[in-house]
Parts: structure tokens; C-alpha cells; sequence
């Protein structure tokens, strides 16, 4: 799908962050992502090691937090959305994005070249 269908689709505005997790797909390939944002229904995740497709089950793990489960809704070069099978609480998407969003302000985020800035 499309990401900017899924963005017409999308029921909660996306909170901006960046929140180092793991990401795992059903055949067993790990990898460290960056959360860079964030919503009750779902994530975009950033990774130059990203061999994920759409429509793969994956589990998010954030730093913190135990898995968060969904599928791969859209791909675009080393991004991609989730949507959790589970809707998060606003409290905790609220607490996420206090917590994270200072972490790296994402305007800042945005000028750092690939690695570095998936390294954060």
C-alpha cells in the first residue's frame, strides 16, 4: 500500500521521536531500528538493514518496552509502517514521545547523514 493512502487512512496523528528498538520478522531476522514516529495504531521504523516487505508480521521492541506486534503496511527505501495488531494507550504513546522526542530533535535528525542518523 501506498504511504500516502495509509496516511489518508490513518485514524491518530503520527508523534515524532526517536526511540532506538529491535525489530524481528517471523523468519527470525533481527534488527536495530529507530522509531521515528508514533501513533495508538502504529510506527515507522528507519533502518539501512530493512529486508522486510509489505504485508511481513513483525515484532517492534523499544528501548524499554516489551514487543509491540503488527504488520508492514508500507516500504519506502529504508522506512517502513507498522500497524500495531494492538492499539497502544494515548498515555503511553504520550509518555513515548515526552520521553524520546528530545533524544535527537527529528529537524535535526533529518540533516544527519544514513548511518549516523540510524545510529541514534
Amino acid at each position: 500500500m501506498n504511504p500516502d493512502n495509509v496516511r489518508a487512512l490513518r485514524r491518530s496523528n503520527r508523534l515524532n521521536l526517536v526511540l532506538p528498538a529491535r525489530c524481528r520478522s517471523r523468519s527470525g531476522f533481527t534488527d536495530h531500528v529507530v522509531i521515528s514516529d508514533i501513533s495508538e495504531g502504529g510506527c515507522r521504523i528507519d533502518s539501512l538493514g530493512l529486508v522486510m516487505g509489505v504485508g511481513d508480521l513483525v515484532v517492534v521492541r523499544p528501548q524499554g518496552l516489551e514487543g509491540l506486534t503488527g504488520v508492514i503496511r508500507w516500504v519506502k527505501g529504508h522506512s517502513a509502517g507498522i500497524q500495531f495488531d494492538r492499539a497502544l494507550y494515548p498515555a503511553v504513546v504520550e509518555h513515548l514521545h515526552r520521553t524520546f522526542e528530545r533524544f535527537l530533535r527529528p529537524e535535526r535528525l533529518r540533516e544527519l547523514p544514513g548511518k549516523l542518523r540510524l545510529a541514534a
